[in-house]
C-alpha cells in the first residue's frame, strides 16, 4: 500500500506575505542569514508582524556546520517562541528545521508553527522532511529525513527572489530541474509525483531563461518560484538520485555550490541511467523511456526514444551555455590534483548517500569514478 500526502499549507503569488500580518500576540523567532539583515529583506518580514513580539537569529552561513545548530537551539532555549519563521535559501530553511527538531527533542517539547520563506527558487526546502547539515571538520554532509522537518505553511512570493543575481537564479534554476528529473525517474515514483516533476520541469525550461535575463520580470521569477515548489513536493515523496548522492559528496569535499555541482553532473547522470550509448537493441530501460516521455511531453524532438533521451540532454545543455554556467570541476577553479585527492572518497560517499537508494540504475563505486572523470576538465 501507498500513501501521498501534502502537509504544508501554501501561499504563493505577489503579496502573499501579507498572511504574516495574521499572527498577533505571539512570540516568533526569525531564523535568517546576515545578508537579509544587512540588505534590509528582513523588513519585508518586520514590517508584517507589528502585532507580534520578535527575535531574529541571523547567524546561518551557506552549508550551515552542526556549531550553527547548537546556537541556535541556545537561543530558541531563551527565546521559546510560539512561530518559527525560517526565511533564506536552502541553507537557512535547513538549519532552521534541524534547529526546530533537535530543539523540541533537547530543550522543550513545546509545539509551535513553523513558517518557511524562500528567497531563492532552488531547494524546495519549504515543503520537504529533508534538511543537510555539514561536518565541516570531516567535510561530510549529512542528510536528515523526518516527516517533522515539514514546515506547517511556506510563503512563495515572488518580491522576495527579484533581487537574486542571475548567476544564483542559474545555479538554483537548474537545481530545480535536477530535483523534478531525479524524482521521475525514482525508483519510488508514482502517478502523483510524475505529474508534479513533469510540471515543475515545464516550468523551468520555459521560464528560467527569463528569469535570468530579467530579475525584475515577475510572471518569471513567480513561475520558477512555483516550480521550485513543485518540484520538492516531487521528490519529497518519490525521493532523489544518484545526482544529488555525487553532488553531496563532491560539495562536502571541494566546497563547490550545490546548484552548480547538479547541474555540471545531471548530463551525465541522464546519460547513465538511460543506457542508450549502445546501439542495435530495441529495449530501454525503465529510466530511458521516462526521460523519453518527457521530452515528448516538453516538445523536444523525439522520433525515438533515444533521439528523445539526447534531445532532453542537449536542451539542458543550451540552458548551461545560454546563462554560461561551467560544465566541469576545472571550470569551478577546483584543481585536477584535488580532484583526485578526493575522488575515492567522493565515490564511496556517493554510495553511502541516502539519495542515491532510489536512482533506477543501482551503480558502483567505479561507475561513480568513470562519472566523476567525465567531469573533471
Amino acid at each position: 500500500m501507498n500513501s501521498f500526502e501534502i502537509k504544508t499549507k501554501i501561499y504563493f503569488g505577489e503579496n502573499s506575505l501579507n498572511m504574516l500580518s495574521e499572527i498577533k500576540n505571539k512570540k516568533v523567532l526569525i531564523i535568517t542569514d546576515p545578508f537579509m539583515v544587512k540588505s534590509g529583506a528582513i523588513n519585508f518580514i518586520t514590517e508584517r508582524l507589528k502585532d507580534a513580539q520578535y527575535e531574529i537569529f541571523s547567524d546561518i552561513v551557506p552549508d550551515p556546520p552542526i556549531e550553527t545548530v547548537v546556537q541556535g537551539i541556545e537561543y530558541m532555549g531563551k527565546i521559546n517562541p510560539d512561530v518559527l519563521i525560517a526565511l533564506g535559501g536552502g541553507s537557512a530553511i535547513d538549519a532552521a528545521k534541524a534547529i526546530m527538531d533537535f530543539s523540541k527533542k533537547i530543550v522543550s517539547s513545546k509545539d509551535m508553527e513553523f513558517i518557511a520563506i524562500p528567497t531563492t527558487s532552488g531547494t524546495g526546502s519549504e515543503v520537504t522532511s529533508f534538511s543537510v547539515i555539514t561536518d565541516k571538520s570531516k567535510g561530510t554532509k549529512y542528510p536528515l529525513v523526518s516527516q517533522d522537518l515539514l514546515p506547517d505553511i511556506a510563503i512563495l512570493d515572488p518580491n522576495m527572489v527579484k533581487s537574486v543575481p542571475n548567476f544564483i537564479t542559474a545555479d538554483t534554476g537548474m537545481d530545480v530541474l535536477t530535483h523534478a528529473l531525479e524524482a521521475y525517474v525514482s525508483t519510488n515514483a508514482s502517478d502523483f509525483s510524475d505529474a508534479l516533476a513533469e510540471k515543475a520541469a515545464s516550468l523551468v525550461f520555459k521560464y528560467l531563461i527569463r528569469a535570468y535575463e530579467n530579475g525584475e520580470d515577475t510572471e518569471a521569477r513567480e513561475k520558477m518560484h512555483n516550480a521550485s515548489c513543485l518540484a520538492g513536493l516531487a521528490f519529497n515523496a518519490a525521493g532523489l538520485g544518484l545526482n544529488h548522492g555525487i553532488a553531496h559528496a563532491i560539495g562536502g569535499k571541494l566546497h563547490i555550490p550545490h546548484g552548480r555541482t547538479n547541474s555540471i553532473l545531471l548530463p551525465h547522470i541522464i546519460e547513465y541511467n538511460a543506457e542508450i550509448n549502445g546501439f542495435g537493441s530495441n529495449e530501454y530501460s525503465r529510466a530511458a523511456l521516462k526521460y523519453a516521455k518527457l521530452s515528448k511531453i516538453l516538445g523536444f524532438p523525439s522520433s525515438t526514444t533515444r533521439s528523445a533521451v539526447r534531445s532532453l540532454i542537449n536542451e539542458i545543455k543550451k540552458m548551461q551555455k545560454h546563462m554560461k554556467m561551467p560544465i566541469t570541476l576545472r571550470e569551478c577553479n577546483i584543481e585536477l590534483s584535488k580532484i583526485e585527492e578526493f575522488k575515492e572518497g567522493i565515490g564511496e560517499a556517493a554510495l553511502k548517500d541516502g539519495c542515491t537508494e532510489a536512482n533506477p540504475k543501482a551503480p558502483s563505486k567505479k561507475d561513480i569514478i568513470q562519472i566523476i572523470d567525465k567531469i573533471k576538465i
